[in-house]
């Protein structure tokens, strides 16, 4: 019996993982809501959001025992694919599960968990449908991880983004609002022009599933490989306005620290998003083998991933607040990452890979901590000024030390270990001396912000005055949140080496084209596009039907 359902499971992984936050979402609106504020509403109130809490932490849970079990799938080297409707590739929808969209799909459940953890709080009655809203975003980030269309990415891209938009003005508030259309109106122009590079890749392909076009782009010449570069850029725009690398990073700080603590957090994993999207594509498809579009972006990504490390640590020095101060350490490390990954070595990419998963989970746990010292600063909040000294000086001042020890990357946590990765990787490399410049400079700067934060909140106090000022201490249900980020911290320092294993593994497989497209395409080397791709000449005559031919 336990076979079937192994079995079962490991055939329908892929999809089962996009489904099951898709079916939880639906499920909790046909539960209901009230107003936002149930708890303070009667029996039959307290006890739907007791299980809206129950069916959504649990789906979440679930959800991550199953990436667990498709990383370790995915770690036997076999690539997985779901045929939707069992209609073969290109010409149908597949999913495709390899170690990269394995570990990312974990990395967001690792993310989601504390967080959803966190809002159970009590920030999820702030708002109507939290939980069905949370659930939508994490069927979004799982689809766009595991397609292996183009065109869907773009559809899984619109999902999250919807659900974010929502989940940024839960709770409601002037600022919220405000940032909240900033961030629509930059993502809608995102997505106009994620459509027009679409159209350009299919204009000269025929085709959008991902192992198609890249054996398509290969082949492709003249005008047609002009094109092809030219889609790639496009499709760099918009990717880096998604990971918010320079200069289309503005709209992140004050979106990011516009938001509460756990849609924060969750959107720690947003970022990476676009840093994934950029490898899929730039590696998978515009990659070595693409012919005349091969690494359309190497002159372009690894200068823009180092001046958005800097810029973005540079805004971190002149924040002036905490969650604006992590809101700018999340463009740095993107920074960082992307500097790895425009290298195109395996060695730098598994390198980046290692790095993302560490600030993935420091800055969402940093989202998370900045709330806690909030709450306990009476009218300043998370500004840096003088106020009122925190409740529990001693337990935050601990985890703040950690965290920023943690994201600026001192030994022996994981952030040193992601950085001495990417410092050795570059090895031999012509940008060597940048990427160490740039990288140990940032470092030094983050500690310098870090520390600026800490001695601001914990030093420069003020006497209460009133009985209003201060708060009272953090719940064990809060705190638990963030210790939970910090073990797993803690976790992958412990377990650096098995990891650095697999993103070394995970960059090969990267590399090797030909596998993805075998295993996608199958016996199918090539297929015959739908529409003839343009090749910058006339278009050749309608072949005569055997009743026209003489």
């Amino acid at each position: 019996m336990w076979d079937v359902i192994s079995a079962f499971w490991l055939q329908h992984a892929p999809v089962l993982s996009v489904l099951l936050p898709a079916f939880t979402a639906v499920l909790l609106l046909l539960i209901g809501d009230t107003d936002g504020l149930s708890a303070q509403g009667g029996a039959h109130d307290d006890a739907r959001l007791r299980w809206r809490r129950r069916l959504s932490m649990g789906s979440v849970l679930l959800g991550t025992f199953m990436a667990a079990q498709m990383v370790w799938h995915a770690s036997q080297g076999e690539l997985l694919v779901y045929q939707l409707g069992e209609w073969p590739a290109p010409f149908g929808i597949v999913l495709v599960l390899d170690r990269l969209s394995a570990l990312m799909v974990l990395l967001t459940c690792a993310v989601a968990v504390p967080a959803m953890w966190y809002a159970t709080g009590g920030w999820d009655t702030r708002g109507r449908h939290f939980h069905a809203l949370f659930q939508f975003q994490l069927m979004g980030l799982c689809g766009a991880f595991l397609t292996g269309d183009l065109f869907n990415l773009f559809v899984f891209f619109e999902v999250l983004l919807i659900a974010s938009y929502v989940l940024l003005v839960h709770g409601q508030g002037r600022e919220r609002f405000r940032m909240g259309v900033h961030y629509v109106v930059l993502n809608l122009a995102a997505s106009g022009l994620f459509l027009i590079g679409l159209a350009m890749v299919y204009a000269v392909t025929g085709t959008l599933n991902m192992a198609d076009v890249a054996l398509r782009v290969g082949q492709l010449t003249g005008d047609a490989a002009v094109v092809a570069r030219a889609a790639a850029l496009v499709l760099l725009v918009v990717f880096g306005l998604k990971a918010a690398i320079v200069p289309l990073y503005f709209w992140l700080p004050a979106t990011y620290a516009a938001a509460s603590a756990p849609v924060a957090a969750l959107f720690a994993i947003m970022t990476k998003v676009g840093v994934y999207s950029i490898i899929r594509v730039h590696w998978g498809v515009f990659g070595v083998e693409a012919g005349e579009a091969a690494l359309a972006v190497q002159a372009w990504l690894l200068p823009l991933a180092l001046t958005t490390s800097v810029l973005g640590v540079l805004g971190a020095l002149a924040a002036r607040s905490m969650a604006r101060l992590v809101a700018y350490l999340t463009v740095s490390s993107v920074g960082t990452i992307l500097a790895g990954v425009g290298l195109f070595t395996t060695a730098t990419l598994s390198a980046s890979l290692y790095y993302t998963l560490h600030s993935t989970v420091v800055i969402a746990g940093l989202f998370l901590l900045v709330e806690l010292m909030a709450s306990q600063r009476g009218e300043a909040r998370d500004k840096l000024q003088p106020a009122v000294a925190v409740r529990e000086p001693l337990l935050l001042g601990l985890m703040m030390i950690f965290g920023a020890a943690s994201a600026a990357g001192l030994p022996p946590l994981p952030g040193f270990l992601g950085k001495l990765m990417v410092l050795e990787s570059t090895s031999g490399l012509p940008a060597q001396a940048w990427v160490w410049t740039v990288v140990l400079v940032v470092g030094f700067f983050s500690i310098v912000g870090l520390a600026r934060a800490g001695v601001v909140v914990f030093w420069h106090v003020q006497p209460e005055q009133g009985t209003d000022a201060g708060a009272s201490g953090s719940s064990l249900k809060l705190l638990s949140a963030v210790w939970a980020i910090m073990l797993m911290t803690v976790a992958m320092a412990v377990l650096a080496s098995p990891i650095k294993r697999y993103t070394d593994a995970t960059a090969l497989q990267l590399a090797d084209q030909a596998l993805y497209v075998r295993a996608v395409l199958g016996s199918k080397r090539a297929t015959t596009p739908t529409t003839r791709p343009y090749d910058g000449a006339r278009p050749a005559p309608p072949a005569k039907t055997p009743e026209q031919r003489p």
